[in-house]
This record gives C-alpha cells, structure tokens and sequence, in this order.
C-alpha cells in the first residue's frame, strides 16, 4: 500500500512539472498572437481614436502624455532615429547619439499629439497585409473621415527583439521615413549637428504651440 502510494505520489508530481513547463509555451505563444503586426497598428489606432475623442479636454500636453508610451510601444523609434540619418549615425558620439534619438522621439510623439486632437465621427479601417523585403510587414489601412475623402495610412514594421515594431508610417503613399532622411541628412551635412538638432527642437515648440 505505501509502494502504491509513493508511486501515486510521483506521478502526480511529475504531472505538475510536465504542466509547469508546458505553460509558459502556451502563454508565449499567445502574447506573440496579441502582438502580431496587426495588432501594434490596432494598438495606436485605439490611442489615437481616444487622443482625437478627448483631445479638447487633454489638451496638447494631456494627448502627449497618452499618447507617449503607445509610441514607445509600437515604434522602434531607436531604428528609425538609425535609419533617417544612414551613414552619418555612425561619425556620431555616443553623447550626440542619445541627443538625437531623445530630441527625435520628442518630436515624433508631439507630432501624433498634434496632428489627432479632435474627433468628428473618423474611424480606422484595416486594408490587408502585405509581405515586404527583409522579413518586414506593410499594413495598409485608411483613415475614414466624416467629410472629405479617406486617407490612406500604410505601416511597415519589423520584428526585433522586443517583437513586432512599426519603422516608417506612408501617408497616401508618401514615406515620412524617406521625407526625414533626406532633410536631415541634408542638413547635418550642410550645417552639423548643432543645426540639426537646434531645427528639430523648433520643431517640437512649434508643434506644442499649433496642438
């Protein structure tokens, strides 16, 4: 009797080992489904919805501060920071490199928060998802407006260690990646770091002041 029950014993604990280790697979395998391509889109979607449903009530600084950590979250703002200045990120300092990507995602933020402040009946609408070059997703959607006609809003992201992560936003068909890369670059070379950053920070007041 007390073999069989040492050996009731060790099967049951080795059920609750086999279950503990089958379950952080299970719950992984279900975060990376919440967080596919399609569901970081959907993510700022609902934040920007809400920025633009309470955006008079917030104000400026109330949607900036919605708004910031779904950015962080569905941006690799530190690849896109990379990629808009190619070359020339690599002749930076550290010190310099931190600045940029700072004053960057400043912009980038105060941006969303100034351009989605007002809400009358817009709503998001999924497209389809297509394959890119280098393992990279676009997701086509349009922003459906009241009056007026839809805007096409097209995210690529790619996978990076913290998952799916948005790279460049097309606005009817118009990549704000490319737009930045040329001016920046244009102008780091130009007139040097200094400019660039002194040209981004105007940026960021001006925003603030039109939001």
């Amino acid at each position: 009797m007390n073999v069989l029950r040492a050996i009731s014993s060790t099967l049951q604990l080795q059920l609750l080992v086999a279950l503990l280790l089958i379950m952080p697979l299970s719950s992984g395998a279900e975060t990376q489904e919440r967080t596919g391509p399609e569901q970081i889109v959907n993510q700022l979607h609902e934040a920007l919805i809400k920025a633009m449903r309470e955006g008079p009530k917030l104000g400026y600084q109330g949607r900036y501060d919605l708004l910031a950590p779904v950015v962080d979250q569905t941006h690799d703002l530190d690849f896109i920071a990379r990629t808009a200045l190619g070359a020339n990120w690599t002749q930076l300092t550290a010190e310099q490199q931190r600045t940029f990507t700072d004053v960057f995602r400043k912009l980038s933020v105060g941006s969303y928060a100034g351009w989605f402040k007002s809400h009358e009946g817009e709503r998001f609408e999924f497209l389809e998802r297509q394959p890119m070059p280098r393992d990279q997703i676009m997701i086509r959607t349009r922003l459906v407006q009241k009056a007026g006609e839809p805007v096409r809003f097209d995210y690529v992201l790619r996978e990076g260690k913290e998952g799916w992560r948005i790279v460049n936003v097309l606005a009817d068909g118009v990549s704000d990646l490319a737009l930045k890369r040329v001016e920046y670059r244009a102008i780091l070379q130009r007139d040097g770091f200094a400019a660039l950053i002194d040209m981004l920070k105007k940026k960021v007041v001006l925003t603030e002041q039109e939001g």
